[in-house]
């Protein structure tokens, strides 16, 4: 499920992309504001308590580097992650883009491997991720086949981070660094989604509805 779930979340989000205006469908930024409420309880119920239960100093600072990270991947993207999208009609391959994206996806790949209800976290993550990305890409005019390509890329980075974890022991001894990285960009990532997936940065009751819900299927799980 670690390799197949990522896949398939991308795959659902393009057919999305197809059939609705992510940037204007209410009941899609509903789902992205669910699926940051989700993320933020999963890393707040399982990874934190998990990286500082071992007592070592330095995860702060790992956890901090994560946040840097992640804003300095966000120059690049765009913003892609928490759901911005810009539409370009450049006709270039957005090389930047797919490196931000990858290296975040590589990332948040390492700690699923330890954790079910994380797996379902990045997955309901990466659905409205990928529809914003293929609107994007389809209104690029970059052509099919370099659609196919950035979206194939951008999906397996996730399964080959847990691939990682899973065929590379000594990974296991940074295991609780790179977690707490990925802490810090799940962090920054689902607090954005969070404050601006409303218009005027203001919350109505169904997007209260549904971040209240997000937190407490994450906490049942």
């Amino acid at each position: 499920m670690i390799y197949f779930l990522p896949l398939l979340a991308v795959i659902i989000g393009f057919v999305i992309s197809l059939y609705i205006k992510p940037s204007s469908s209410t009941g899609f930024q509903l789902l992205l504001s669910f699926s940051g409420a989700f993320l933020l309880s999963v890393t707040v119920f399982e990874l934190l308590p998990e990286v500082y239960s071992g007592g070592n100093e330095r995860v702060g600072l790992f956890i901090m580097a994560g946040l840097l990270i992640q804003i300095f991947l966000e120059f690049l993207s765009k913003g892609v992650e928490h759901g911005h999208m810009h539409h370009g009609k450049s006709g270039k391959f957005p090389l930047l883009l797919l490196l931000s994206l990858s290296l975040h996806s590589l990332l948040e790949g390492f700690p699923l491997t330890q954790n079910e209800d994380l797996l379902h976290g990045v997955v309901i993550h990466k659905i409205p991720v990928a529809a914003i990305l293929s609107t994007f890409l389809l209104h690029s005019k970059i052509g099919k086949a370099k659609i196919i390509l950035f979206l194939t890329l951008f999906a397996i980075m996730t399964p080959f981070g847990s691939w990682l974890h899973n065929n590379f022991e000594f990974l296991e001894e940074y295991a609780i660094f790179i977690n707490a990285v990925v802490i810090g960009i799940f962090l920054h990532v689902s607090t954005t989604i969070l404050f601006e997936a409303s218009k005027n940065h203001t919350f109505n009751a169904s997007k209260l509805g549904v971040v209240i819900g997000g937190i407490i299927l994450a906490y049942l799980l």
